[in-house]
């Protein structure tokens, strides 16, 4: 039988591993003590702390409802929400926005108002870019007080350099007609993929992690220094002691040009992966007033963080004692000092637990990007080595889009 290797026991790793191991013998490599990459929860002072973010699971992909729910008993093993997110603007103001703008200021309400009609009298022109999508689509007003501040805390750039392509098929499209209906209404938005969620009862998202990891062969604690091809066998060769026939990196692209084979990519391309930008993540672990909150946004550009993930109000397991827990992002590194102060300022009077700081959460493109990797892919393809995940493919994928991507990679791969 094919040997196949899958370096990166994430989500992507355990997904396409999974999909492959009915075809062919697949090892998995994970350099860490346990799988989820970037999933991975632990435990802190009795509450469960997400590491990154606050995972959750839904899908429009049938494919990929069907095939996790063979995993799981929906019944017994999870909680089925619906999302409750706020934006903390000096109140709490529902979300989306654009379907709140009831509960604004009258002054506020009258100059989205006139936006709205504006935009129902302008020609549609395609936007070139993140900026103008949102002004053409929600107008000058909640550009200003929310989306511009938002957007410019979570990703520190000016917006109007962010391709649209990168944001594609994240992006909410109502048109004025349905924003006006649904503030009229009172009609809640559940047309995100996410509007209801499903989430485990016990140990979040490292649940699924460590459901999916079982009866894969995973080797743990290894870290990969070298995956070099030996053109007399075709074969690839890990660490110089193991030998595949393919291999599907799920790891960080960056990395893999340190790993892989020098006479493989050429200098230039090499640039090109060195030059991709990124953001990290301080996630920071808290106990929180009690509050009805899934998400709460935080669009004030004087604070640092940009949202709390209310994760005790997921399940009353990620608590300690009758507590709620939650996770308070900030994007990059942020010291401890700047996040004592700024806990001072936040809703719901965070008590500061433990924080960390993950170098690589989300992934930057510009213009140029999905240029790079698919050439990257083209090459690497031709040699039996596949790139599949948020930081192989530079992708903003969540959990269900990076099941939903190893299931694609799947029907490409033949031996």
């Amino acid at each position: 039988m094919k040997r196949v290797a899958v370096i990166g026991g994430g989500v992507s790793g355990l997904s396409i591993a999974h999909c492959l191991k009915g075809r062919y013998e697949v090892k998995v490599f994970e350099s860490a003590s346990k799988p989820g990459g970037l999933i991975k929860c632990d435990r802190v002072e009795g509450n469960l702390y997400h590491i990154v973010g606050g995972h959750v699971f839904n899908s429009r992909r049938q494919d990929v409802l069907d095939w996790f729910w063979s995993f799981f008993n929906r019944e017994t093993e999870f909680i089925q929400s619906t999302r409750n997110a706020t934006i903390y603007l000096d109140k709490p103001i529902g979300y989306p926005i654009e379907n709140h703008i009831y509960e604004m200021d009258a002054a506020i309400q009258s100059q989205i108002i006139a936006d709205l009609i504006n935009i129902a009298k302008s020609a549609n022109n395609e936007p070139e870019n993140f900026a103008d999508f949102l002004k053409n689509r929600f107008g000058n007003t909640l550009y200003e007080i929310y989306f511009k501040p938002y957007n410019e805390k979570i990703w520190k750039r000016d917006l109007s350099k962010v391709p649209i392509s990168w944001l594609e098929g994240k992006l909410p499209m109502p048109s004025v007609e349905e924003i006006i209906f649904n503030n009229f209404c009172r009609e809640q938005e559940m047309n995100m993929v996410h509007s209801t969620f499903y989430y485990a009862k016990h140990n979040g998202s490292q649940f699924l992690a460590d459901r999916l990891a079982e009866e894969l062969d995973i080797k743990y604690n290894l870290h990969i220094n070298q995956i070099r091809k030996d053109h007399s066998s075709n074969q690839w060769i890990i660490n110089e002691n193991e030998y595949f026939d393919l291999v599907v990196f799920t790891g960080n692209v960056k990395e893999l040009m340190v790993t892989l084979s020098s006479e493989l990519i050429s200098d230039k391309l090499k640039q090109k992966i060195a030059n991709l930008e990124f953001h990290g993540t301080t996630s920071v672990l808290c106990e929180i007033e009690p509050n009805p909150y899934s998400w709460v946004y935080i669009p004030d550009k004087n604070l640092l963080p940009h949202r709390i993930i209310c994760t005790g109000n997921f399940s009353e397991s990620n608590n300690r004692d009758n507590n709620t827990s939650c996770t308070i992002e900030f994007t990059d590194s942020v010291d401890e000092h700047a996040i004592h102060e700024n806990l001072k300022l936040i809703p719901f009077k965070p008590r500061y637990i433990y924080h960390r700081y993950t170098k690589y959460t989300y992934p930057i493109q510009t213009s140029g990007t999905r240029d790079t990797i698919k050439e990257l892919k083209i090459q690497l393809e031709s040699e039996n080595l596949f790139l599949i995940g948020r930081f192989a493919e530079w992708e903003y994928y969540n959990m269900d889009a990076a099941m939903g991507a190893a299931f694609d990679l799947n029907t490409r791969i033949r031996l």
